[in-house]
């Protein structure tokens, strides 16, 4: 019985070994999206008024650029901040948006990027946009 439980953790121990070695070897080669100075942000949506009646989302993917690396830590210390003062404006955009209308994206990269510099406390921070997508 114990011979049992001695060759199972043997065989336990012989894979564990090299498949940690491998995830921690990934992990390393693993790069950011966007390179050192870019921030994500999680998608932002708002509800629309489509057609009919029925509502619809619009969908705007966006990040920070922040080449800085103070006013960087500072970004990402204040990214759910950021992230409540985008979703707003784009809540906001979403519901005062017309009937088949395009999205005005100069429009929303200008009321998001005052919104990044008044929340960070200086400008050095630039607002990049994605997609921005109608349901």
């Amino acid at each position: 019985m114990r011979r049992r439980a001695l060759l199972a953790a043997a065989a336990l121990a012989a894979f564990a070994g090299p498949a940690a070695a491998v995830a921690a070897e990934s992990d390393k080669r693993k790069k950011k999206s966007g390179g050192v100075s870019y921030l994500p942000i999680e998608t932002l949506t708002g509800a629309t008024n489509r057609s009919g009646g029925r509502r619809g989302v619009l969908t705007v993917e966006c990040g920070l650029d922040v080449p800085d690396a103070g006013l960087r830590a500072r970004a990402d210390e204040s990214m759910p901040r950021l992230r409540a003062a985008y979703l707003e404006t784009v809540i906001t955009y979403a519901a005062g948006l017309p009937e088949g209308a395009t999205p005005n994206a100069d429009f929303l990269a200008r009321a998001m990027q005052r919104q990044t510099d008044a929340l960070l406390g200086r400008p050095g921070a630039r607002l990049l946009l994605g997609a921005i997508l109608v349901n």
